[in-house]
């Protein structure tokens, strides 16, 4: 299912372009010619979800709809919908090296407004062949966004109960009355989708396959939470009893508190999974390989008293193991999933990740621990992994080099024949040869660490609310010089 090959992990928002976001135009298209041109195979994304508050992907307002930030603006003022000089104040507003949000929201959302006024004046059918392929989520999406801004844009769980709690009246009236803001919401996720399926087809055309990610667990405030409560570990006022994170370890004391809402699996398994089965067959329709994350979360998870000020008062419960994945085989056949299988592995977790036969990760990151021997060194991996130089929750590997103690930094330039005449900057190279040449079925290196850049071009530090997920890649970085070296380590080491 997997063959050996190597890319690069580079999320569509830390893309180059005009537009103050990274986006589906025609930058995107020249980063795919880059990839094709240093011999590559993968580019993997995060999470493609409608943001909130925080801008994280792992935090999405809906699990099937896609984020209208990645719309390309351009493409609209070729069909007519926007004039050019329409976009003047969001490229005044552009800075090449981090994603203004704020700015998006000011002047990319009602730009996308406007274009969906003059959408109306077009008899275009296909949007509703588009709803109809997508019935299972887009109406409660569509409508639950619509009552989101009539309420100010507060969580669902302070909206009038009514509308909490979905009664029928209520639900009618709000279909009739707001028709055409579910319209507008509509529009936006017909043209995300018709501009990512025409990226995803040029990406596959040079031979190179889309890896996408699934969050584990999804935002309390959503459109699935709120329409499909009974999926979840909620009271009867719809209000969880649990919540979702990390216990105490020795990168957090207190663990980590993440808030989502837990899943009820009971539930989930008297109805053939049903939700999952969906939320699967929709993310492999956008992309080729899926990355599913906290995989170790299906065998065990850590439940965290709703409430509680941290993490460290939870306890674990009991996944739904390989009957979920037993499901997803039989309803879906066989998928090309990776297993995000960090953090705290138990005997049960790897023997879950073993019967399923998918590849896990190793990150090089975690390789140079001095105090105790690990299974991230290269020479380690078994073929059925994949690897990273890091991932978006680690910090670039130059800006890790430059903060690790003597006796770690001693133990990766002897493993990695580092010498003294090689600039700390230079590591990443040495990192990306490292896994190049391992045994793992497929490696990926993240933009940053590929490009040297340090500590700030992280994209997440895990546990801290803001100031996340705002790098993005100058334009200047993506060279000739730098695709060729690529090239030569991916034909030498066979990938």
């Amino acid at each position: 299912m997997f063959k050996r090959s190597s890319g690069i992990l580079m999320h569509i928002s830390s893309l180059p372009g005009e537009y103050g976001i990274g986006d589906f135009g025609k930058k995107a298209y020249e980063f795919v010619d880059f990839l094709a041109s240093a011999d590559q195979k993968l580019w993997q994304i995060l999470p493609m979800g409608q943001t909130g508050y925080g801008d994280s992907p792992y935090q999405s307002f809906s699990a099937f709809a896609g984020n209208p930030y990645f719309i390309d603006l351009e493409d609209l003022v070729e069909r007519g919908y926007l004039k050019v000089e329409e976009l003047k104040e969001l490229k005044e507003g552009n800075n090449e090296k981090a994603v203004d949000y704020a700015l998006l929201h000011d002047v990319k959302i009602p730009l996308l407004r406007k274009a969906y006024g003059e959408f109306l004046r077009e008899d275009n059918k296909e949007i509703f062949e588009f709803k109809e392929r997508n019935k299972y989520w887009i109406e409660d999406y569509c409508l639950y966004m619509a009552l989101k801004e009539r309420f100010g844009g507060v969580s669902w769980h302070r909206w009038p109960k009514e509308y909490r709690y979905r009664k029928r009246e209520a639900m009618t009236e709000a279909r009739a009355s707001l028709d055409d803001e579910m319209g507008y919401y509509l529009f936006v996720q017909y043209i995300f989708h018709e501009q990512w399926k025409k990226l995803k087809e040029y990406t596959n055309d040079k031979g190179i396959k889309i890896v996408g990610d699934i969050p584990i667990f999804i935002a309390g405030d959503s459109a699935d939470a709120w329409s499909r409560s009974k999926l979840f570990d909620f009271n009867r006022y719809k209000k969880p009893r649990k919540v979702a994170g990390c216990p105490p370890d020795a990168f957090s004391r207190d663990g980590q508190l993440w808030g989502n809402p837990l899943y009820n699996w009971d539930y989930m398994r008297r109805t053939g999974y049903e939700w999952w089965i969906e939320r699967i067959k929709a993310c492999f329709e956008l992309h080729d390989i899926v990355r599913i994350d906290h995989f170790r979360g299906f065998e065990s998870y850590w439940a965290i008293p709703a409430g509680a000020k941290t993490a460290a008062k939870g306890r674990w419960q009991k996944g739904p193991g390989m009957d979920l994945f037993n499901t997803v085989k039989k309803r879906l056949g066989d998928l090309p999933i990776i297993a995000e299988d960090l953090g705290f592995l138990t005997p049960r977790v790897k023997k879950l990740l073993k019967d399923s036969g998918y590849p896990g990760m190793k990150i090089l990151e975690f390789a140079f621990d001095s105090r105790e021997e690990n299974d991230y060194l290269p020479h380690r991996y078994e073929k059925n992994s994949v690897a990273y130089t890091g991932t978006h929750d680690n910090d670039t590997v130059v800006g890790w080099y430059q903060s690790i103690g003597a006796k770690d930094k001693k133990m990766c330039d002897t493993y990695l024949k580092k010498t003294k005449s090689v600039k700390s900057e230079e590591i990443n190279f040495k990192f990306i040869e490292a896994i190049w040449g391992s045994k793992s079925v497929m490696t990926l290196t993240q933009a940053q660490d590929l490009f040297g850049i340090g500590s700030e071009g992280r994209m997440n530090v895990p546990s801290v609310p803001t100031g996340n997920w705002q790098w993005r890649m100058e334009e200047k970085l993506l060279s000739d010089k730098l695709a060729q070296r690529l090239s030569v380590l991916t034909k030498k080491y066979e990938r």
